[in-house]
């Protein structure tokens, strides 16, 4: 088992926690972010000729809105594609915080 040397324990509990607004704006980013990439792949899937051999039929396509989201969804909680920061920025921005805490 590695132990964290000294000066990264000190560094990260100087840290302090962000503000509930921040969270706020944090979480807020992020879902906008899960919605967003659940549309595109949605957009994506639609444009994909399925042949007859791999179709599932009306079931696949019942349930292929549903897969959109999930994608959506995952691809934003491993990272996404980098809009949840700038959109959580201008949340912050227009509350008229200044993203350090207020």
């Amino acid at each position: 088992m590695m132990s964290v040397p000294p000066a990264v324990q000190t560094s990260a509990a100087a840290t302090p926690p962000p503000s509930p607004k921040i969270a706020n704006a944090k979480q807020t980013a992020e879902k906008f972010e899960a919605v967003f990439l659940g549309q595109m792949t949605q957009l994506m899937m639609e444009s994909v000729d399925v042949g007859d051999q791999f179709s599932g039929g009306h079931g696949e396509a019942m349930f292929r809105g549903i897969l959109a989201e999930k994608l959506g969804t995952e691809i934003a909680k491993n990272g996404g594609v980098g809009l949840a920061p700038a959109v959580m920025a201008q949340i912050i921005k227009m509350q008229g915080g200044s993203g350090n805490g207020q």
